[in-house]
């Protein structure tokens, strides 16, 4: 029973990270193409002082969570489900890194930006920004079709 409220809890987590990557293909990666760089800059800008508040508790209680859960599988079960939770679990991790070494400093870069203060090369920083995230949200998207698929076939 408690690996089951563990997997569940890790479900509801892993689905916020997610959303997150899915939303960027559905609209926000298109909107942000075709922002000037005045519109940009306050979009991102307003991203992330909000998920900075929000977000960490998200990506720390997926940690946690899916970690609990393959440690908690590694003792008694060693088929789908295990395999699944470790592939959702190297995938968090993964992302984890990417946000940390990729995303978060360009946002720090894009944050000291100001009307008066826009490099030349702000599309490429833009770019770049993009394209570790859609890095991330491959690694995101497996990792939780991962995790359904092991609840689903475990």
């Amino acid at each position: 029973m408690f690996i089951n409220i563990i997997l569940l809890l890790t479900v509801i987590f892993y689905s916020m990270i997610v959303s997150q990557s899915f939303m960027y293909i559905l609209a926000l990666r298109n909107l942000s193409l075709d922002l000037d760089v005045a519109a940009y800059t306050q979009m991102r800008k307003i991203i992330d002082a909000n998920m900075r508040s929000k977000y960490s508790i998200v990506v720390y209680g997926s940690l946690i969570l899916n970690l609990l859960l393959v440690v908690l599988l590694l003792g008694r079960h060693s088929g789908t489900l295990f395999i699944a939770s470790t592939i959702s679990m190297t995938a968090l991790l993964i992302d984890t890194l990417l946000m940390v070494k990729g995303n978060m400093p360009l946002n720090a870069v894009i944050n000291e930006w100001t009307s008066e203060k826009i490099p030349g090369n702000w599309k490429d920083v833009r770019l770049k920004w993009l394209n570790i995230y859609q890095q991330r949200q491959v690694v995101n998207i497996i990792g939780f079709i991962a995790l359904v698929a092991g609840i689903v076939f475990r």
